[in-house]
């Protein structure tokens, strides 16, 4: 027993040193200031999201805080602007679960703010339930309000030009399908609500990241607006607070630990957000700073019939 234990604890030992020397996830190298550049990052209060957020009002950017939780996105706020000492960080409410509360901050950003130079769409959720609008809440989340969020401020990111959209996407998206027969019957990925099909959900939900991007870029074509999707890397945020019993009491005391902290965890986003030069990889998928390819991150034709269906169920065909 006892020389099992070592082993363990050794193979865990030699799994630390492999996630954080040999794999260390890289940094975004760009020294990009944003001074007069307005930006908006969805689930912008913890994780990924604050780090991010943290970064651009370092640069100088008007950051736009689109969060659900008023009380947790002003401590948020609060700690940015004491961090880096820019006070154009706002927060204005958004609730991706809410197709209505998706249009109404569409209409009061378009109503208050002149420009638009970079829209980072985030926000994630791993948690069952249907939205307000009867959609599964994990594609409802994930993929519809932001693919909403996304087209209604097309016109002010193609007037406020150069800029970009970065959805967040994840390697998830590998075991990831799209059942559109599934979808159009009962506006969801898939059926159930146990921890492993709600990570299969969560799986699905991230390859429609992927597919989004790819038709966003299509229909972009001829604008100075480009779009990328990127995995963080395995990240410790609080995406896990949503997780079931087993997951916390069982896999994740074992498991967090060699997951990198949100700062590592935000640097694929900056570097689509920030980097210059790749401005003809637009529609592609990142991870550790670079591009990937995959069959799935290319199917155009599911790409097109994921954008078709989800301007039906936003009312927008």
């Amino acid at each position: 027993m006892l020389q099992e234990l070592l082993l363990s604890g050794a193979l865990l030992v030699g799994l630390y040193f492999l996630l954080h020397i040999v794999f260390k996830m890289p940094r975004c190298k760009s020294a990009a200031k944003l001074h007069g550049k307005t930006v908006i990052v969805t689930g912008a209060n913890t994780g990924i999201g604050k780090t991010t957020a943290m970064d651009l009002a370092r640069r100088g950017a008007r950051v736009i805080m689109a969060c659900r939780d008023r009380g947790r996105a002003e401590a948020a706020i609060k700690d940015i602007i004491q961090e880096t000492g820019n006070d154009q960080v706002v927060f204005m409410q958004l609730d991706l679960a809410s197709l209505q509360s998706v249009r109404s901050f569409a209409e009061n950003f378009l109503r208050s703010e002149s420009r638009l130079d970079l829209l980072i769409n985030n926000a994630g959720i791993f948690l069952g339930g249907k939205t307000e609008d009867g959609f599964g809440m994990i594609f409802g989340v994930n993929h519809l309000g932001h693919f909403l969020l996304t087209l209604l401020l097309l016109d002010r990111l193609k007037a406020s030009g150069p800029s970009r959209v970065v959805t967040v996407s994840s390697e998830g998206h590998k075991a990831g399908k799209v059942d559109f027969n599934c979808l159009t019957t009962h506006r969801d990925l898939s059926l159930g609500s146990n921890d492993f099909l709600l990570f299969q959900k969560y799986c699905h939900s991230k390859l429609c990241n992927v597919l989004f991007t790819i038709e966003l870029a299509k229909r972009l074509e001829g604008t100075d607006v480009t779009c990328y999707s990127l995995h963080p890397g395995v990240i410790k945020t609080e995406l896990g607070r949503y997780t079931g019993f087993l997951w916390r009491l069982v896999m994740a005391p074992i498991a967090t630990p060699f997951f990198a902290d949100a700062e590592s965890g935000a640097q694929t986003t900056l570097h689509c957000s920030l980097e210059p030069g790749i401005e003809h990889l637009s529609g592609h998928y990142f991870s550790r700073c670079s591009p990937r390819t995959n069959l799935k991150a290319r199917d155009e034709a599911a790409a097109k019939k994921l954008w078709e269906l989800s301007e039906s169920f936003c009312g927008l065909s």
